[in-house]
This record gives C-alpha cells, sequence and structure tokens, in this order.
C-alpha cells in the first residue's frame, strides 16, 4: 500500500532523513523503532507532507509527495501525532466530528454511524462525550485521537508514541484498541518508545538510526536480533 523510496527530508539546513526505504503493506503493522532524534516523527511528517522531502512516496501507486497535507489526508492516509493534540475548548464528540473531515462529502447519518463506531472501540469516550477534552485524563485523551482519526475513514494510520505518558494499565488497553483497529482491516504504521511492545503487535519493522533505516525485517526475527536486544530492549540475548 505505501512505497518509500530514496526519502531524504530537511529541517532548514539540517538533513533529518539520509535515504529512506520503507514499504507498509495491506492488513500489515509496521513499527518504526530507534532512539530519540533518530527520525521516526520526521518520516511521519514527510508521509504527511508537513516537511519538505526528496524521494518518492507512493499510496496505492499514487505519489503522496506531489499532493497538500489535505490531500493526503482525503486519500485515507490519516496521522495521530505525539501529544495527542486534541481541541482542549471543544466535547468529546465535537472533537471526533472534527475528524470526520465533514468536507470530504460524508452524510450526516454516515457521521452519526461512524461515531457509534468509536464508542464501542471506547465506551469511555462514550460516556464522557459531552466533556470538554482538556477534562479528561491522558489516556482518555489518546483514546480521543485515536477516534478522531478513525472518524476520518483511514485506510492507513499513522500512530506517533501512542503510550506517551500513560500508566501501564492504560498503554495494555490502548495497545489491544490498535490490535482490534488492525484486525478490522486497517494497516498500521506504528512510532513507539517501547520497542518490545512494538515488536511483539507489529508484523516488521524498521529500525532508524541518524536519520537511516539501519536493520528491518520480521518482528519476531527483531526481537530475538542481539543488535536490536542490546540497543532497544535492555538485554541481549545471552542474558535472557
Amino acid at each position: 500500500m505505501l512505497k518509500v523510496t530514496n526519502l531524504y527530508a530537511n529541517y532548514g539546513a539540517i538533513e533529518a532523513l539520509h535515504g529512506v526505504n520503507l514499504e507498509v503493506g495491506d492488513g500489515e503493522i509496521v513499527a518504526l523503532i530507534g532512539s530519540n532524534g533518530a527520525g521516526k516523527t520526521t518520516l511521519l511528517s514527510s508521509i504527511s507532507g508537513l516537511v519538505a522531502i526528496r524521494g518518492k512516496i507512493q499510496y496505492n501507486k499514487r505519489e503522496l509527495s506531489e499532493m497538500s497535507p489535505r490531500s493526503i489526508a482525503n486519500n485515507g492516509v490519516l496521522h495521530v501525532p505525539e501529544g495527542r493534540h486534541v481541541f482542549p475548548g471543544l466535547t468529546v464528540q465535537q472533537n471526533l466530528e472534527v475528524g470526520s473531515v465533514a468536507w470530504r462529502g460524508i452524510r450526516s447519518a454516515d457521521i452519526s454511524q461512524d461515531l457509534e463506531k468509536a464508542f464501542a472501540l471506547f465506551p469511555r469516550l462514550k460516556e464522557r462525550r459531552k466533556q470538554l477534552a482538556w477534562s479528561l485524563s491522558g489516556g482518555e485523551q489518546q483514546m480521543l485521537a485515536v477516534g478522531r482519526a478513525l472518524m476520518g475513514r483511514p485506510k492507513l494510520l499513522m500512530l506517533d508514541e501512542p503510550s506517551m505518558g500513560l500508566a501501564p494499565l492504560v498503554i495494555d488497553e490502548m495497545f489491544e484498541k490498535i490490535v482490534e483497529i488492525n484486525r478490522q482491516g486497517t494497516p498500521i504504521v506504528l512510532v513507539e518508545q517501547n520497542a518490545l511492545l512494538a515488536l511483539k503487535v507489529s508484523n516488521r519493522a524498521y529500525v532508524l538510526d541518524g536519520g537511516s533505516i539501519t536493520i528491518s525485517g520480521n518482528s519476531e526475527n527483531l526481537i530475538r536480533d542481539d543488535r536490536v536486544r542490546e540497543a532497544y530492549l535492555g538485554k541481549s540475548r545471552k542474558g535472557g
């Protein structure tokens, strides 16, 4: 579905990505792991059209690098950024309705149906549908950010650090929902600081280091890779 070829990205004079190649197939969860500053967020922002790039980004054989961020979203590539970025002065339901991007021509009846799907996935959002977003807990705000993206009917969903700042039990719940979203047919690109958790839920993974892909492969194999274990999982295979 998604193919990134020889991608370079700059922030001003600083080159943040150096010839990145990446693919996401239909039905996959693909994880991006790496240290802070490795370029993971820049890669997602590049795909979303938020960063100036050189190279090719193709989605279903369409060239995304020639599209505006709005057009990219309109083609079904949706991005849940790090830090949630909910609208604090809007209610939960209003935040979700913003995600329906009504300018795409979705009928009111369909928006209502999509709301019910979001509430079925995240029942706590239904309980708090009239609450202002600022009053939600961190975990509830993350649910809202993901639910808002789902209202846009993603064909490819990109999640940037969905576990950041959340309690362990909330993280477990969030990742159960991520797996469920994928099982319902949505491919996912997952950037996650918890490398072990990302590898456990994903089909394949890429390791970014200094703006370049250094390791890639089947996630189960990467969990057993000594280089990955020592750098990102906190232990070597020999250490158990």
